[in-house]
């Protein structure tokens, strides 16, 4: 029933804004630029605010050192007791490093080789379930300075214990302090003395907390030895510019949509001017005030639908085609949905006012 009676009232909508094509494209041209405005204005923000805090929540600003002195006691135990907290994405903990140098070469440069515990190999690009226990990892800056050819090979202390160097682990940026490096992973069932404890956060907003908890866990025979250092400079950054470049794009969107429905809604108005002895003809021969309401706002309805994919679409490819960062798909998807509402809750009084005529008056006017 409700199909028999939509159907007839979508095609008499979409027959009468065909019947009036200045009004219609007026109506089209004012969401499309309602659109346009937004995604160019708005949109180019909410893309460089989602760049600029994507660059943020990277890992290196969801870190937290931990930096412990050959006499402070601070062991490998810790990271098992951190990696429970919540919040942890990862963790690792590094021994004090020891010179080594290509085996093949007796003067060749040093590099640090250095124990290494974590929650999860993987993200150091470590496979150490498949690695021949007591193997190591270098970094690309390791294998060049000790002059390796290939990933693999053999490094030899002072006293000429060598160990097999298998691959390359990943050295990303909150990694640089331990500078050209060979890793040697270890077992969690170990324990040894830790030099260098790294956590990373899920979020920045979880670096203070995860501050003050990780205080508690580390428990080394001298807290003295201990220093931590954190990125929380970084969550407070990434809180003042969402604050601000969200602050700014919420107040344009409300002025651009305002004017919109203004411009709509006066339109509208002049529709319902024009045409009033149709709505007065229509009355007259039985329609009902509510379907004069739902005629004149499935006409809006209709020319908003397409002048927000037009006006969405367009502002997206001339933002790709300036080089400008692009809002998500769900902003795009947004604003058409808004330019739409906006454009129909305009519509609604002067709907209402072509509905509330009387018919015999109207059929008078000449």
């Amino acid at each position: 029933m409700k199909r028999r009676f939509v159907l007839p009232v979508l095609r008499e909508a979409l027959a009468s804004s065909l019947a009036q094509p200045v009004t219609s494209l007026l109506t089209l041209v004012m969401v499309v630029a309602m659109c346009a405005g937004i995604v160019l204005t708005t949109g180019r923000t909410v893309g460089a605010e989602q760049s600029v805090l994507a660059t943020v929540d990277s890992a290196g600003t969801r870190s937290l050192l931990v930096r412990a002195e050959a006499q402070a006691g601070l062991t490998s135990d810790a990271l098992e007791r951190i990696s429970r907290l919540s919040g942890v994405q990862w963790a690792a903990a590094f021994s004090d490093a020891s010179d080594v140098g290509n085996s093949r070469i007796a003067e060749g440069r040093k590099v640090a080789l250095r124990s290494v515990w974590s929650s999860d190999f993987a993200e150091l690009g470590i496979d150490a379930a498949r690695s021949p226990s007591g193997s190591a990892w270098a970094s690309e800056d390791a294998l060049a300075a000790l002059g390796f050819v290939e990933e693999t090979g053999s490094v030899s202390t002072g006293s000429g214990a060598g160990v097999d160097v298998v691959g390359t682990f990943t050295s990303s940026e909150y990694l640089s302090f331990l500078g050209p490096s060979v890793l040697v992973p270890m077992p969690p069932s170990s324990t040894g003395s830790v030099g260098y404890l790294i956590v990373i956060a899920s979020e920045p907003e979880m670096i203070r907390p995860l501050t003050r908890s990780i205080g508690s866990l580390l428990a080394p025979t001298d807290p003295q030895g201990v220093t931590v250092t954190t990125s929380a400079r970084y969550a407070d950054l990434r809180a003042v510019l969402e604050g601000t470049l969200g602050g700014f794009g919420r107040d344009l969107v409300g002025l651009i949509a305002a004017a919109g429905a203004v411009l709509v809604g006066a339109t509208q108005y002049g529709l319902v001017l024009l045409r009033r002895k149709d709505f007065g003809r229509r009355r007259a021969l039985g329609a009902t005030r509510g379907l004069i309401v739902l005629l004149v706002v499935c006409q809006v309805l209709l020319v908003a639908t397409v002048g927000a994919l037009l006006g969405t679409a367009g502002a997206a490819v001339l933002l790709v085609a300036g080089g400008d960062p692009l809002p998500g798909v769900d902003f795009l998807v947004a604003t058409g949905a808004l330019a739409i509402v906006v454009s129909v809750l305009a519509a609604l009084l002067p709907a209402q006012r072509a509905a509330s005529r009387d018919p015999l008056h109207e059929l008078r006017v000449p």
